[in-house]
């Protein structure tokens, strides 16, 4: 549900080397747990909330933030960041808490709880690298507390109490009447301030779930809203320095949503999707991790607001396009650990290569088969996903990998889920295409299991390769058996040659940080040092200003490069254009290197998927059904 930059996460990891359902009368009665965040009261940074619960029936009761949310297969410990946890009596009283832990509270003589005040700060401006490639808590799912921008996703500002998870709740938000607001949330309620300067919204949810699934969006923003068939789209865009709009994006998302919609069919989708992009533009305390995390009906995106509007539009493709795949799964197809998703201590599903790797697989395919790419761009991608998936460990069995992503050495390796996981799901494509003669995909497979289970319904997920081996081929079960539960590793040219392909090596366009090798940069950590690799010789443009693998980089553009701002520098390496002025001073054996030039084109030695000219007829006819149905 997570989707991060493959360069971005090459540099961090380069960097760093569910049970049945409660009673919901359990502790109180049935009404909803009423909540609020008052954004026109933030004060040193930190948003006011009141959290009442109504009146309890246990004498201690526990309250928590989310340790992990679903989505990040990380420890994210939203608690850190409360302050000021109180608990009121009916007179106003504090009553005795407990902090257990990072994340959870206890609670004595809680019969007589009126209600808990805390302050929130926000996560933007506090994020650290860790975890599994990037910050923590990774961008796109945390919070954002400053005077023109409120990035509220609400696991980081509501918490809940441990038997009442399945209560309603309300929620008032307070802000700015001249702020803009967007939530998929159902609002019941607005109300205004006697001056008109504030106004409340007031949103009503089903359950805690409902309240970390529907993140909002508050201040300067700049929203389109559009339909594409029978979805409405709401596109809500801050950028800080008013670099990009929703109305210069609104074609690409047009363009790339309608297409998806004509790839899924008949899938049951949503009556309405939101988009919350925030264009981060470096500054300190502006977020680092860059990518998207997933929710039912929406995506919060964090992306760079230097991109160029190019660079940006294929960005929202890449990710967005991924994120709005997941209404197949795991929305409409997943496991009991997703069901009864447990925030604070998780256990997780054997079968991240489907809810991550399938998703990002459809997100590839569609663009060719819709006709938004051309067959070599998507070979192109497919290839690329082979390299890096081979960096990572390939002989490790994905179950395994996926039921224990928390711990290492498997979290280091979660990232391959949108590498060898999107190749699982193509290589699943392409035998079902094969058995069928053209008839079932990977796509119709989902389709099936979505009609069987859906979203209220999750599967056995022991079961899971069994059920999917008895409603497809045998050979779709032993390959789910050896190469996805097993450790053995794909190769890749059985399933290719079923599709008439072949790699031919050849020179192609590479960027300023990557080579056909992968990526061009290492580093020391104990010396505090960024260095060019041995993969700088296969990039044209470093070759041919004699660059030479070991020359440590001291500044770019008269900027220092650090361990500390490595990520957000070569990030804007990755936007270089060709023409553009660059001055990088190197360090090589003590003396100074001065690569002072016009950026020209850069190319780089791979290989590269290509049609086979010997291909036979069935092989043709295949590729046809696999790259256009």
């Amino acid at each position: 549900m997570i989707k991060r930059f493959s360069y971005i996460l090459s540099l961090s990891v380069l960097l760093i080397a569910c049970g049945p359902k409660s009673n919901i009368n359990d502790l109180a009665t049935a009404n909803p747990i009423s909540t609020s965040i008052n954004l026109s009261e933030v004060s040193n940074d930190k948003a006011p909330v009141v959290i009442n619960p109504g009146r309890l029936t246990e004498e201690t009761v526990t309250y928590r933030l989310p340790r992990v949310v679903q989505g990040t297969y990380s420890v994210s410990d939203f608690g850190k960041y409360i302050d000021d946890f109180k608990a009121l009596d009916y007179d106003g009283n504090e009553l005795a808490t407990s902090k257990v832990d990072d994340n959870t509270w206890t609670i004595t003589n809680a019969t007589k709880l009126d209600k808990i005040t805390y302050n929130v700060n926000d996560t933007f401006d506090q994020e650290v690298a860790g975890g599994i490639g990037g910050e923590q808590p990774f961008s796109p799912s945390g919070t954002n507390i400053e005077p023109d921008n409120y990035v509220l996703n609400l696991h980081g500002f509501i918490g809940y109490f441990d038997n009442l998870k399945n209560a309603q709740y309300t929620l008032d938000v307070t802000a700015p009447a001249t702020f803009e607001r967007t939530s998929a949330l159902q609002t019941t309620n607005t109300k205004s301030s006697e001056d008109g300067t504030q106004m409340t919204t007031s949103y009503f949810a089903p359950r805690y779930f409902d309240i970390t699934d529907n993140p909002m969006m508050y201040g300067d923003l700049d929203v389109e809203e559009f339909m594409v068939g029978d979805i409405k789209i709401v596109l809500s865009v801050y950028s800080p320095n008013n670099v990009h709009t929703a109305a210069s994006m609104k074609e690409t998302v047009y363009k790339m949503m309608e297409a998806q919609k004509s790839y899924l069919g008949d899938v049951n989708t949503t009556p309405r999707y939101d988009i919350y992009l925030y264009l981060s533009d470096g500054s300190e305390g502006s977020p680092k991790g860059l990518g998207a995390l997933e929710h039912h009906t929406s995506t919060v995106v964090v992306l760079q607001e230097q991109s160029t509007k190019e660079q940006l539009a294929a960005s929202m493709v890449d990710v967005v396009a991924h994120e709005f795949f997941h209404i197949v799964t795991p929305l409409s197809v997943h496991s009991e650990d997703v069901h009864y998703f447990d925030y604070n201590a998780p256990t997780f599903s054997k079968h991240l290569w489907m809810y991550e790797g399938v998703t990002e697989y459809f997100a590839q395919h569609f663009q060719v088969y819709e006709g938004l790419i051309e067959a070599p761009e998507f070979y192109a991608t497919m290839s690329q996903k082979i390299t890096t998936s081979k960096r990572m460990d390939d002989a490790m069995s994905f179950t395994t990998m996926s039921e224990n992503v928390l711990e290492e050495p498997y979290a280091s390796n979660y990232y391959n889920v949108y590498q060898k996981g999107a190749l699982i799901g193509m290589c699943i494509d392409i035998m079902m295409r094969e058995e069928s003669n053209g008839n079932r995909s990977m796509l119709s497979l989902m389709k099936e299991l979505s009609a069987k289970y859906g979203k209220e319904k999750p599967f056995e997920d022991d079961n899971l390769i069994e059920e999917i081996t008895s409603m497809t081929y045998p050979s779709v079960g032993d390959f789910l058996t050896k190469h996805v539960a097993g450790d053995t590793p794909i190769d890749y040219n059985v399933y290719f040659e079923k599709v008439g392909l072949t790699f031919k090596e050849t020179q192609v366009p590479t960027n300023y940080i990557q080579s056909g090798d992968g990526f061009i940069f290492d580093g020391d950590r104990e010396k505090g040092v960024i260095f060019f690799s041995e993969g700088v010789k296969n990039n044209s443009f470093w070759t041919e200003q004699g660059v030479v693998p070991g020359d440590i980089i001291k500044t770019i553009n008269g900027d220092a490069l650090t361990l500390q701002n490595a990520q957000a520098m070569i990030g804007g390496m990755f936007q270089w254009q060709e023409g553009q002025d660059i001055d990088v001073k190197l360090e090589r054996d003590g003396k100074e290197v001065i690569v002072k030039t016009k950026l020209t084109p850069s190319f780089t030695t791979s290989k590269v998927l290509a049609e086979d000219e010997n291909a036979t007829e069935k092989q043709i006819e295949t590729r046809k059904a696999w790259l256009k149905g």
